[in-house]
């Protein structure tokens, strides 16, 4: 225990929801502790104030202490990645631990603002039950995260070596990328391994295309005319070793997020609708990802993210909104007297909203009903909240097949909508369109 150690009493409201509660102000080195207890008398609470070091003796030291005096629940603000030895070590221990969000526990302006009593004040929320937990999936579902978050930031850093070879080759008067659609398919690959080796004949060079590339022979033969030398070569060369290198991890890492998904299992429901298919729960997580892509604009790797990021157990999510809302893809509601207005979605899962967002753009260019959803909303509300309302109907698609397993997703049809307009309706607007463009309309029924 290190630190110096405050016991408070005071008296205090009778509106409680818990009577023992603990609240943690977490930072990298260290964690201000506040626990309230019942005091001795009537209405009276005792307070107690400390610090413990972040590491993992002392935090499970400090999960026993709160254990003996009956700590009911243990709140702690998100702060970096700085909370996970408290939650997770204080949650083996065996005690209930919530991790807020830091909005909703800002201090009330004007009280001094110190690790102490932050402590305090998030243990008097605690006590109140005026905070809501964040989502925390389970062990397997966090390690599945790992796997795909790590994919993702190799194939950014992938991305960003590529961009560094073609700027190089542009420093060389090598003009590949504006007659190669894919600088780093088969046959650019094998253009950019004979520069580095030495080869700088255009001719030979342009004949090593193949496929549709073999129809541009002429255009490479001029975009290899330039000055290419050692210099570009070594970094040429240093670059694609990178590249080489990362492919390798990603594709480790695309191997073992599947191993992941075949082994891990959906959690058992009441009742004998879910089709079981391994021991230990219900479907398997691939076969799961594997009917997300049923969905148009998901593919294999979205439908990975995308349950790595929300997890298989519905439960946490009691309806479409409630993840909707989580994920911020619902405006928020703003009402002032008469008026009322929508504000902005909020930042949310970033890398949930990214695969989300992918699908959305993919889903948007398709002949489908999301394809249709898209173009009657992007006329009158632009292109980013067409986007983001897509990427909505898409989550609350993934919900209900996620939480009733034996769904699949059914395709309605780009005219679904169209379905619904009167006749008289459609008419009139097409009739209104034809006359702004200068038209002068006369209709005649068919008989």
């Amino acid at each position: 225990m290190v630190g110096q150690v405050e016991l408070v009493e005071h008296s205090v409201e009778r509106e409680m929801v818990l009577a023992r509660v603990a609240g943690i102000d977490v930072a990298k080195a260290s964690g201000m502790v506040c626990t309230r207890v019942p005091g001795a008398g009537a209405g009276r609470r005792v307070q107690r104030v400390w610090a413990v070091p972040a590491d993992s003796a002392s935090i499970i030291e400090l999960g026993r202490e709160l254990a003996e005096v009956g700590v009911e629940r243990v709140v702690m603000e998100a702060t970096g990645v700085y909370w996970r030895p408290f939650f997770f070590l204080l949650e083996a221990v065996g005690l209930e631990c919530w991790l807020v969000n830091a909005r909703d526990v800002k201090n009330v302006p004007g009280r001094p603002k110190t690790d102490k009593l932050d402590a305090v004040w998030l243990a008097k929320l605690n006590e109140r039950g005026m905070l809501r937990p964040s989502f925390i999936p389970p062990r397997p579902i966090r390690e599945l995260r790992d796997l795909t978050r790590t994919r993702k930031t190799m194939v950014q850093e992938r991305t960003r070596h590529k961009q560094r070879v073609e700027k190089v080759l542009e420093d060389a008067q090598v003009k590949l990328g504006s007659v190669a659609s894919d600088m780093f398919g088969l046959s650019g690959r094998a253009m950019l391994d004979a520069l580095v080796s030495g080869v700088r004949d255009p001719k030979v060079l342009a004949a090593l295309a193949r496929g549709n590339l073999m129809k541009k022979k002429t255009a490479l033969e001029a975009a290899f005319v330039g000055r290419f030398t050692d210099h570009h070569a070594f970094l040429v060369r240093t670059e694609l070793a990178c590249i080489d290198h990362l492919t390798a991890q990603i594709d480790a890492l695309t191997a073992r997020i599947a191993t992941a998904l075949a082994t891990e299992h959906t959690p058992d429901l009441p009742g004998e609708d879910r089709d079981r298919d391994g021991p230990g729960g219900g479907q398997s997580l691939a076969a799961l990802a594997e009917r997300l892509t049923e969905i148009p604009g998901i593919g294999p790797y979205g439908a990975q993210v995308i349950l790595a990021e929300i997890g298989p157990d519905m439960t946490v999510f009691p309806t479409p909104g409630h993840l909707a809302s989580w994920a911020k893809l619902t405006p928020r509601t703003i009402q002032s007297g008469a008026k009322n207005t929508h504000g902005p979605t909020g930042k949310g899962n970033p890398w949930l909203r990214g695969a989300l967002g992918e699908a959305a753009m993919s889903a948007a260019r398709s002949n489908t009903f999301l394809g249709a959803r898209y173009k009657r909303i992007v006329k009158r509300r632009g292109h980013i909240k067409a986007l983001v309302a897509i990427a909505r109907s898409i989550l609350v698609a993934i919900w209900h097949l996620i939480a009733n397993p034996g769904t699949h997703y059914t395709e309605l049809g780009p005219d679904h909508h169209d379905k619904f307009i009167s006749t008289a309706r459609k008419t009139r607007n097409l009739v209104k369109q034809l006359e702004t463009l200068g038209h002068t309309v006369t209709l005649t029924p068919i008989a």
